[in-house]
């Protein structure tokens, strides 16, 4: 069931946009460093790696540079269309193709990359590659805001290991262990309401069972 509905979902909603995401491709050529995608190493079910596709918002060789794969808040290696596209979050919708490919789903655990998915501890690693990464999900949703937190502390990378992925992955394990349609249903719709309506979302009072932060770096979530 859910896969039926990632596949009509996402054809839907990429039919739905041309007229935005053709315009907008046209942009990213004549912009920046003249990429429009941007391809990246993630790991999916079954430990299988595939290519994940965003839109371009960053200089060509960001991997390599500064804080590597993590993205800080008003980081300077992001170009300024990108800065727009990040913001309301429109560089992800080039997964809607991977989502229709079978690569991932529009609910799961956040795709990670080979370093940031080394972070979380192995029962984690083991559970939530037995499902497809998803373009949303509880991760997502929690730190919806990662970029802006990460920017306020002195070593985004050891805050990033330490705190940010202890507590993401014991979202996205308890995801993958109450796993329903129902709860993918209810997923979509708050992602919905939240990022694309840009309404307040109090997600411990919607998701009443999902772990709560116990590390009080992550006081501010509650």
């Amino acid at each position: 069931m859910q896969r039926f509905f990632d596949v009509f979902l996402s054809g839907i909603t990429l039919m739905a946009l041309s007229p935005l995401l053709l315009p907008l491709i046209i942009i990213l050529k004549c912009t920046g460093e003249g990429m429009v995608f941007f391809k990246g190493a993630r790991v999916g079910k079954d430990y299988k790696m595939f290519q994940i596709l965003k839109f371009s918002t960053m200089l060509k060789d960001s991997p390599n540079m500064a804080t590597g794969t993590l993205t800080i808040g008003n980081d300077p290696r992001i170009l300024p269309v990108g800065k727009v596209l990040r913001r309301f979050k429109i560089n992800e919708l080039p997964q809607l193709i991977n989502v229709f490919l079978g690569d991932m789903s529009l609910v799961g655990p956040r795709p990670q990359s080979k370093r940031n998915f080394d972070a979380f501890h192995e029962e984690v690693r083991d559970a939530i590659t037995l499902v497809r990464p998803g373009l949303t999900g509880l991760g997502s949703l929690v730190f919806r805001d990662e970029e802006s937190i990460l920017s306020g502390v002195k070593d985004p990378d050891d805050f990033y290991d330490s705190v940010v992925m202890p507590y993401k992955g014991a979202l996205e394990h308890w995801y993958v262990e109450h796993k329903s349609f129902a709860l993918y249903l209810k997923i979509i719709f708050v992602t919905f309401y939240g990022l694309v309506l840009s309404r307040p979302i109090h997600l411990f009072e919607i998701f009443t069972d999902i772990p709560r932060p116990n590390d009080k770096n992550l006081d501010f979530l509650n």
